[in-house]
């Protein structure tokens, strides 16, 4: 048995039941991870949001946003590109990211609200 901090051990199972019918299917959550892993990274954080004031921007032009290496940055839109965070097109030999949709700004615009309140 689990010792509780609160001083009694009672389980709700009402409250139980209705978490547990909110929680999504297993892929959703491990998608929805990655997604929150690939943000949780200053330098990515920068690059979207150069990329979400910017509109598009070659990885040269991020590197120099960032203040990191061209490979340095590659790698990094390598994961965001996993995470479906950014989006790419290709112009001859350029290549130019954006990000990848609304649900990306809403999530960058709601993680510097709710840091905003804190610092």
């Amino acid at each position: 048995m689990a010792k509780a901090v609160c001083g009694v051990y009672e389980i709700h199972p009402e409250k139980v039941d209705k978490a547990r019918a909110a929680l999504p299917q297993e892929g959703v959550l491990k998608e929805a991870a990655l997604l929150l892993k690939a943000l949780a990274d200053p330098t990515r954080m920068r690059l979207l949001l150069a990329l979400r004031a910017a509109g598009e921007l070659c990885v040269c032009d991020l590197a120099l946003l960032a203040g990191v290496s061209v490979s340095a940055v590659s790698h990094q839109l390598k994961l965001l590109r996993q995470a479906r965070l950014v989006a790419f097109r290709r112009e001859g030999k350029q290549v130019y990211y954006r990000v990848a949709d609304g649900h990306v700004e809403r999530l960058l615009e709601g993680a510097l609200e709710h840091a905003e309140e804190y610092t």
